[in-house]
């Protein structure tokens, strides 16, 4: 990490560390979806993958959860600048925390689907919060740079953990106790999601909240946020914008990359293998994508210092993609496992960079009473629930597209998805604002 302008204090620390916790699980949430969901409805509704029912589950298990999720975040997002960022961040936690463990003891697709919901809601309203939060908390420009590209960089970290949680309960399942009878690996990934409220019940007492907030709360100067004012003259392209270019990020991630895991087997060499060894494979791709998104989270964090326009910045990860997602999913997830593998993580690296982009952007963009509201809206509302929305319309248009098997359709289907939404998120990035460093002081 490049020098900072000066060394963090031991609270300062604190926080960063609760911030990375919740990044990681923020992303160990969402990501065990794509590993979970067709072991979960074969086991729970004996559903054969390819069929109508097996897909409008699929879509319902990706897109219901984030759609509610985009929506609570909403107003998680409102939340955060009413009463604070720190408690709004430490409830947001154990509230996924304990609907990840409740999963695991779903015995129907509609139980799984609610507790998934809840999943969501915390995930989405926890970003919001840590954003804010980390971005108040250090006021010196480069510092602030660093420590959210830094932290978000934990959000591939929390991938890395998935596939190695997924990995683990694959090989070891049935040395672990029972849960609802058996000894399936996906009860046992999803409710490893718990694992964040742990630390949290530690560390909370220590941690402070955003200053500025604070003092701006007890002098009485607070202005109470607006949904309306987010649209205001002074912000309405700035909101739009930034909501159609968060949806395009999340669109190749949801609508490509969280595809792979039910792609993977339909390869040559992977579709004779029996299903344990099939999964076996699927968790070695997906390591590979979480690696190439971790690499892109720390070359964001790098250059995110360094340049001083946003639009320009956010191009370095486009347009490779432009190249890299068609190659992917057109050729290699097709033809060739070894090819995706290194397509998957080249996939990961652009899409996943983007991601945090958004995470050190939008805190800029907003004066300190609309921050969380400005933030949530594109996050959730653009992010979670337009952007997710692609990973139903990759698994509805597989069914209209050419090949032999349910996985060749898949990977055509999330070609074109992951190419469109790249498309517009490139032609979207010449109206994307510049930020005014003014935002940050009011």
């Amino acid at each position: 990490m490049p020098a900072l302008a000066r060394k963090l204090t031991a609270t300062e620390w604190l926080i960063c560390i609760v911030a990375s916790i919740g990044f990681a699980f923020d992303i160990y949430a969402i990501l065990v979806a794509p590993l979970i969901v067709g072991p979960a409805l074969q086991e729970m509704a004996k559903l054969k993958p390819g069929t109508k029912e097996y897909n409008d589950w699929v879509s319902l298990l990706f897109y219901v959860p984030a759609l509610a999720g985009g929506f609570f975040g909403l107003v998680g997002g409102y939340l955060t600048d009413l009463f604070g960022r720190r408690r709004v961040l430490t409830y947001s936690i154990f509230l996924y925390a304990g609907g990840a463990w409740m999963a695991g003891f779903a015995s129907t697709p509609g139980e799984l689907l609610f507790y998934r919901v809840l999943v969501f809601v915390g995930v989405c309203v926890e970003f919001v919060a840590a954003v804010a939060w980390l971005a108040e908390l250090f006021p010196d420009p480069k510092q602030r740079e660093a420590v959210l590209g830094y932290t978000q960089a934990f959000s591939s970290i929390g991938g890395l953990m998935i596939t190695g949680s997924y990995y683990l309960a694959v090989h070891y399942a049935n040395s672990l106790p029972e849960v609802a009878g058996g000894h399936e690996a996906w009860r046992y990934t999803v409710m490893s999601g718990v694992i964040p409220a742990f630390p949290l019940m530690i560390i909370r007492p220590f941690l402070p909240e955003s200053p500025k907030w604070q003092e701006k709360k007890d002098k009485g100067t607070l202005r109470r946020p607006s949904f309306l004012e987010i649209f205001a003259p002074e912000y309405r392209k700035t909101t739009i914008v930034t909501a159609l270019m968060f949806a395009c990020s999340y669109g190749a991630a949801f609508g490509a990359l969280q595809q792979l895991p039910r792609i993977v087997p339909g390869l040559p060499e992977v579709s004779s293998l029996a299903r344990p060894l099939q999964q076996k494979v699927v968790s070695n791709v997906q390591f590979f994508q979480e690696i190439g998104g971790l690499i892109g989270r720390l070359i964001f964090a790098y250059l995110a210092m360094r340049f001083v326009s946003r639009r320009s910045l956010i191009r370095v990860f486009q347009l490779p993609g432009l190249v890299v997602i068609p190659f992917t999913f057109l050729w290699a997830a097709t033809n060739d496992l070894e090819w995706l593998r290194w397509g998957a993580g080249a996939a990961g690296l652009v899409t996943v960079a983007q991601l945090s982009f958004w995470g050190n952007y939008l805190p800029l963009v907003y004066p300190l009473h609309l921050r969380g509201t400005g933030e949530s809206f594109a996050a959730n509302v653009g992010g979670r629930m337009i952007g997710t929305s692609f990973a139903a319309v990759s698994a509805q248009l597989s069914g209209m597209m050419p090949g032999a098997t349910p996985p060749t359709k898949l990977a055509y289907a999330s070609a074109a998805v992951g190419l469109f939404v790249y498309v517009c998120g490139f032609v979207l990035s010449f109206s994307l604002p510049e930020p005014d460093p003014r935002k940050m002081q009011e």
